[in-house]
């Protein structure tokens, strides 16, 4: 079995790949906006996504949330239910019509002890989402909300249902609010941020919704080094989140 590689070095299970779980999943579909699990129950093996995509989100207070992971077709989410008495640390909800295989903890274990080479596939699934999640950490923590918000909509591009048949990025409301989660930044924040983008040509505006230049063009916008050099705010008070955004 050889895993899927994209353009940004996350990998994805293969449509083989998931067949192989199958056989040792339970498979459910979710309405969108299903809440598929909360924040601290009691968690019991991983998902893997085989359609639609699952929004995974931490909830700041009332209004405000972060997302730290959208799990798309390939890929997993809830795998700390794979240590012993876990609980979940996010919320996981359906962003839309979508179908999972769950694999329990001891069908896990089933599934290493019978088919090891398969289960080193899902193993390196796991890894390496693991790293995203700590290069999301990184850019949190030392670059601006520019950076940020430049990173995280590149990151958008890697999956088509977020996007239209050119690559552009389409931006409704919904996925406006989603974003500024994605980014961990306030609207008003990102808000200025899309101003300047707008102002330079790398946003069009298209009635209520905004459609992004390509990746390719954010990525080289991003490596220019003609960002502002804002650097991200350490730990503090609600108060003064606005003035070092």
């Amino acid at each position: 079995m050889v895993v899927a590689e994209t353009s940004f070095g996350l990998v994805r299970l293969t449509e083989a790949e998931r067949e192989a779980l199958s056989a040792y999943a339970a498979r459910a579909a979710w309405p969108a906006g299903f809440a598929i699990y909360q924040r601290g129950a009691p968690a019991d093996g991983v998902f893997v996504v085989t359609r639609g995509r699952v929004v995974l989100r931490s909830r700041v207070r009332a209004g405000r949330g972060f997302v730290p992971w959208i799990a798309t077709p390939g890929e997993t989410f809830g795998s700390e239910g794979l240590a012993g008495n876990a609980r979940y640390a996010t919320d996981a909800r359906a962003d839309e019509e979508s179908e999972t295989l769950f694999l329990s903890a001891g069908r896990f274990r089933a599934f290493v002890r019978e088919q090891p080479q398969n289960s080193l596939v899902l193993l390196n699934q796991l890894m390496a989402e693991r790293t995203a999640l700590l290069d999301k950490l990184r850019e949190l923590t030392t670059l601006s909300v520019e950076q940020r918000l430049i990173a995280t909509m590149i990151r958008m591009a890697s999956n088509n249902t977020f996007t239209r048949e050119d690559g552009r990025i389409v931006l409704c409301a919904a996925r406006y609010r989603l974003l500024c989660e994605l980014v961990g930044a306030t609207r008003e924040s990102v808000s200025l941020v899309l101003g300047r983008l707008t102002g330079e040509g790398l946003v069009e505006r298209r009635g209520t919704n905004l459609v992004v230049a390509p990746p390719a063009q954010l990525a080289e916008r991003l490596e220019s080094g003609t960002l502002d050099n804002e650097l991200p705010f350490p730990t503090v008070g609600e108060g003064q989140e606005q003035a070092l955004q």
